[in-house]
């Protein structure tokens, strides 16, 4: 059997972790923008 299997380091699901980095990065993102936006507006 492969060894790594055994010793699991994480036992949650990839497909939440994946989620969640996705939509930290997207709120990031946004974040960004809308700071670039409300700059634009007042210049």
């Amino acid at each position: 059997m492969n060894e790594f299997k055994k010793d699991i380091q994480s036992k949650t699901n990839d497909i939440i972790d994946s989620g969640l980095g996705f939509g930290l990065s997207f709120l990031f993102f946004f974040v960004i923008f809308f700071i670039g936006v409300i700059f634009s507006i007042f210049s």
